[in-house]
């Protein structure tokens, strides 16, 4: 039941562009960067995160497990609106970002890393998210010009990486959102 107070999916469309222009927009200049990433869920819900940002692109770095069904039902279909890339080599896909001059963030708890808040996030940029079990590799860590964490406050260590990456990128994605915004000003 649709209440009077919520919107309605036509009035949501009401303020986006056509779906054939959709696709022609620029997108901001961010890129996940998913090193060895497996569960289909943490997937499709990177690429509807990545729709609903309107970044750049993700590379889906490592050996893609998951079949078409499984991957079309996780991403809802929002695999059609976002640039996905496959890559066999996270540590080759990062280089590539860092010559084109991203900076690179590795979404780890290390001992250098910051609590994800306090970093300028700038533009191009690109965020390193790692496997559900062994987190981001060492060697990804590597190539980051930083490591960022969230600081947890309860018992728990760790969210799951489609949790940490959606917060981690919200806070990223609008920092490059304002600073464009302010730029064309």
């Amino acid at each position: 039941m649709h209440s009077e107070i919520q919107l309605s999916k036509e009035d949501i469309r009401k303020n986006k562009p056509a779906r054939d222009q959709y696709l022609n927009q620029p997108k901001i200049p961010l890129v996940l960067v998913l090193d060895n990433v497996t569960n289909s869920f943490n997937i499709g819900a990177f690429i509807r995160l990545a729709d609903a940002f309107a970044i750049e692109k993700i590379i889906i770095c490592g050996e893609l497990t998951i079949s078409d069904k499984k991957f079309r039902k996780a991403s809802r279909n929002e695999a059609k609106w976002v640039c996905i890339e496959y890559s066999n080599n996270t540590t080759l896909s990062l280089q590539t970002l860092l010559d084109k001059g991203y900076a690179v963030f590795g979404v780890e708890l290390c001992h250098q890393s910051v609590d994800y808040k306090d970093i300028s996030y700038p533009s191009p940029c690109a965020l390193v998210l790692g496997n559900e079990r062994k987190g981001v590799s060492e060697a990804a860590l590597q190539l980051s010009h930083q490591q960022i964490h969230i600081s947890m406050f309860g018992m728990g260590n760790s969210l799951n990486v489609s949790t940490a990456g959606a917060i981690v990128l919200a806070e990223c994605a609008n920092q490059i959102r304002k600073t464009i915004t302010e730029v064309a000003k």
